[in-house]
């Protein structure tokens, strides 16, 4: 299974739209994939997704210190209510920083 996930460029960050699901399954390939992109800083944007399990939790964690380990930086944009309760319950939110919308996620790099 490959993956391609919609996303957009601005200047040095790319946002990339996260999938429905975000379990154990996707998350190895979601592992593998984010790294590929050609942006260090990375905005993951998880409005769409509706299952998000450990391993997808974990997944994203990883792929964080890949981009932290080249220069860069993953960030997080969720305004959906449940994500955001996950990434609090699971003290995410206090390992990768959180915005509202991926507007302020994108500007934070600045």
């Amino acid at each position: 299974m490959s993956m391609n996930l919609p996303s957009e460029i601005f200047g040095s960050v790319i946002v990339v739209h996260t999938p429905e699901e975000l379990a154990s399954e996707q998350a190895e390939h979601f592992e593998r994939y984010l790294p590929k992109l050609e942006r260090d800083n990375v905005v993951l944007d998880l409005d769409n997704t509706e299952i998000l399990d450990s391993a997808g939790l974990a997944a994203i964690l990883n792929t964080q210190d890949t981009f932290r380990a080249r220069g860069g930086q993953l960030k997080i944009s969720a305004t959906n209510t449940v994500n955001r309760k996950i990434l609090e319950i699971t003290r995410l939110d206090q390992q990768i920083e959180v915005f509202q919308s991926v507007i302020d996620a994108v500007k934070s790099f600045q």
